[in-house]
């Protein structure tokens, strides 16, 4: 059996991060594995509180999933500070990583920041250069592109400025439109659609989480790049379209977004 590794944050209700990692990853034939960047606090209404490893456990946690069971591919999601991104990097590097998919987590789907606004330049420095395909939904096509997004024609001139940046292939999530959920994959120069329908599901939390860890795993098959894109896509549909009834509290949590620690503060 092939082998992914998600380096992400934890879900405590399970939707998104490691946990809809692990689900995917599994699902999509693979044995995954985790390293994670963070605890949460969250559920399908919002992100109450994050707390972070420290880099050197971080460090210690790759090196020990690396020197034993190397991993075919790398999914790397969630990751809110610069010293765990470049850390990330680092090991990366050393261990001479492959398959490395990033989605750039920047907020969460229900509005929470997720990378502190300081560690964008790092992940743009560090990681993004490392990375086979990168996914950025709309909101972070348009900061990795310094572009604003309005249609189609945007979202191929975002995804070919940052491909073309960061040496990669990128796929430019459309899920963030009104009207569609049609993906844009950008490719050595070439661009491909993946159209989807749009399926009135309210519980999308963990969406972006199971898209890019269904790619990598079917990356680590062997699969190429845009069979691998239209197997995880099919896969997150037929997941959607299931229409898993999930429940929700009396109310909305706070939305405030909080680092414990070092890198502790608070949104406005």
């Amino acid at each position: 059996m092939k082998t992914a590794l998600s380096i992400a944050g934890s879900d405590c209700s399970g939707g998104a991060g490691i946990q809809a990692d692990l689900k995917a990853m599994t699902m999509n034939g693979v044995y995954a594995m985790t390293a994670v960047t963070a605890l949460t606090a969250q559920n399908t209404m919002g992100v109450s509180a994050i707390f972070e490893v420290t880099p050197q456990f971080l460090r210690q946690q790759l090196e020990a999933i690396f020197s034993d069971i190397p991993p075919d591919s790398v999914k790397i999601g969630m990751v809110s500070s610069a010293p765990l991104i470049r850390t990330i990097a680092q090991c990366l590097r050393e261990f001479h990583a492959r398959n490395i998919v990033v989605d750039p987590v920047m907020v969460s789907t229900s509005g929470s920041r997720l990378l502190s606004e300081d560690a964008v330049s790092t992940l743009q420095e560090e990681l993004l250069p490392l990375a086979c395909l990168i996914t950025p939904n709309i909101p972070e096509a348009e900061v990795l592109a310094g572009l604003s997004i309005a249609g189609e024609e945007d979202m191929l001139a975002a995804a070919r400025r940052i491909g073309e940046a960061y040496g990669c292939a990128v796929l430019c999530k459309g899920g963030h439109s009104v009207s569609d959920a049609n993906d844009l994959l950008y490719h050595q120069g070439q661009a491909t659609w993946f159209r989807g329908k749009r399926i009135d599901n309210p519980n999308t939390h963990g969406t972006g989480c199971t898209l890019s860890s269904a790619i990598a795993a079917n990356l680590a098959k062997g699969f190429s790049l845009k069979a691998s894109v239209q197997r995880a896509k099919d896969y997150l549909s037929g997941a959607l379209a299931a229409m898993l009834d999930l429940g929700q509290g009396p109310g909305p949590m706070d939305h405030a977004f909080h680092l414990t620690g070092e890198f502790a503060r608070e949104a406005e």
